[in-house]
């Protein structure tokens, strides 16, 4: 990711002027590593490595999401839209 697209998708996702490290920031830039994995690992199938790491940041997400559900719903069904991704499932 280069960093003009990561400036871009902090200013799209930030609450205020000097908004970096939100939830909703960081559930957007993991979005984004997330997609650039999973089309790595499209054409590397055997990249276990990889996997791995994508299947972390993955939980990563989860985790912000669902703490993103708890403080702040509206905020976090925006973001699910706007992202395009499902919900996460309530629950340990």
């Amino acid at each position: 990711m280069t960093t003009a697209a990561k400036t871009a998708r902090i200013a799209e996702s930030r609450t205020h002027a000097s908004d970096t490290g939100s939830s909703a920031v960081q559930v957007s830039l993991l979005t984004d590593r997330i997609n650039a994995l999973t089309e790595h690992l499209k054409t590397h199938r055997r990249d276990n490595s990889t996997r791995r790491g994508l299947l972390k940041l993955v939980g990563q997400r989860n985790r912000l999401l669902r703490y993103m559900q708890r403080t702040d719903v509206k905020a976090y069904e925006a973001l699910n839209e706007r992202l395009g991704i499902r919900g996460v499932k309530s629950g340990a």
